[in-house]
């Protein structure tokens, strides 16, 4: 208690340097544990972004672009899949169930994803989440025919304002300009999705047949001519036959069956496929962020290393100034020991100090951040008890801090004696 005292009142008496280095250390110890929170939120946004699917199949191609395309709508798909395809992998036995979807379209930046009622019955994010609607449905689920219904995604609503029965035109093509838009035929919000912090959020589904209904009469695709194309009330009228979509969300009756027909459909003999496991496909992906991973983890370090150093400066620079009240405390009584755990003492505090200021900034960060990366990076910022690693990384910085605080009260400890007793004019 006698070193603590001593130590408060040594750091008190200089404020302004004692508060920079607590100041430094913390945050870098915050930029640390961000860079940590941030990796994990990633991670679990990335490996939750689709759960209870067992298969993905599309045209064939890699397994990272068809896992990107289809889940994270990134990229475009490299061909499309015959429809026919999509009805034998549902007749087969093996198959639970089976939901077709097809891309290349946008609304305002936002991905246009064409689909089924099926799609909310079984797709599902992390954890099992199912699919649920805040306001309104999918309105083809009762046959109602309506091929121009939409369901828009949580982020979708937020940022552009919309509600029930706005009206949007989606453009073709998924590029930020886009050289024509469906105007003539816009599409009705009669659903808008709960918040899941996937890639749902900022995705906008239509029917199968909407899709088709928007594009009917395009040529080698070139829209066809004014005097040519049918009115909104003629193509709602018309039964739209299927051709081709982008991938299929597959179910397995069994789990056991998995391997079986993922084999089976990449050796389809009618049409090139590729079926793939999102698990093992999303293991891959992050496999190849780890080194951006890592790289990340070493500069936060580094950054650390440079708080502590400046920590050790500030110590070490402070004896010169110290070496008579080193002195005055020997004359009266303290020995080496004393000036050494003195010294040690004053760095746990600085570290501690600034450990805990990180601490409670990487909260507030979260908190300010949360929102801000679901809106528009998709993955949820965990606000929560420490993890293993958090409190390794603690542990890490006070040992690293006492072990540099060491080095000044070593020197403290063997010239304590002599320091300061010659009188300087």
């Amino acid at each position: 208690m006698i070193l603590c005292k001593l130590a408060w009142k040594s750091l008190a008496m200089r404020r302004l340097v004692t508060s920079l280095t607590i100041l430094s250390i913390g945050l870098s110890t915050a930029l640390l544990m961000l860079v940590e929170r941030i990796r994990v939120g990633a991670h679990a946004s990335f490996t939750g972004a689709i759960s209870q699917t067992d298969l993905i199949v599309g045209s064939r191609g890699g397994t990272l672009p068809l896992l990107l395309n289809a889940v994270f709508h990134i990229g475009s798909p490299t061909a499309n899949m015959k429809f026919a395809t999509f009805k034998a992998i549902q007749a087969d036995p093996k198959t639970a169930w089976a939901v077709p979807i097809t891309m290349g379209d946008s609304h305002r930046s936002y991905r246009v994803v064409a689909t089924t009622s099926d799609f909310f019955k079984h797709f599902q994010t992390r954890r099992q989440q199912k699919l649920e609607f805040a306001a309104g449905g999918f309105s083809a689920d009762a046959g109602s025919g309506d091929l121009f219904a939409a369901v828009i995604g949580s982020a979708v609503a937020r940022r552009l304002d919309y509600g029930l029965g706005e009206k949007l035109a989606l453009s073709h093509g998924v590029g930020e300009v886009s050289f024509h838009k469906h105007e003539d035929h816009p599409f009705h919000v009669t659903g808008i999705l709960q918040p899941t912090g996937s890639p749902v959020d900022r995705t906008i589904f239509i029917p199968l047949a909407g899709l088709e209904a928007i594009h009917h009469g395009w040529e080698d695709g070139a829209p066809p001519r004014r005097d040519q194309a049918l009115r909104t009330s003629e193509l709602a009228a018309k039964n739209f036959a299927i051709e081709e979509i982008s991938a299929v969300f597959v179910g397995a009756k069994s789990k056991m069956d998995i391997l079986t027909m993922q084999r089976f459909w990449n050796d389809f003999k009618t049409e090139p496929l590729t079926a793939v496991m999102p698990g093992v496909a999303l293991d891959e992906l992050w496999q190849g962020l780890a080194y951006g991973e890592d790289a990340l983890r070493l500069v936060a370090v580094f950054v650390v290393l440079v708080g502590l150093t400046g920590m050790l400066v500030s110590v070490y620079n402070s004896l010169s100034e110290r070496r008579r009240e080193m002195a005055i405390l020997r004359s009266l009584g303290a020995t080496p020991g004393l000036i050494f755990g003195l010294l040690v003492t004053e760095a746990g505090i600085l570290v501690g100090s600034g450990a805990v200021l990180g601490i409670i900034l990487t909260r507030v960060l979260l908190w300010v951040m949360q929102p801000v990366v679901a809106n528009h990076f998709g993955f949820h910022l965990a606000v929560e008890s420490f993890s293993s690693v958090e409190i390794f990384y603690f542990g890490a910085i006070m040992m690293c801090g006492l072990i540099l605080g060491a080095i000044p009260a070593w020197r403290a400890y063997r010239h304590s004696l002599s320091d300061g007793l010659v009188i300087r004019l």
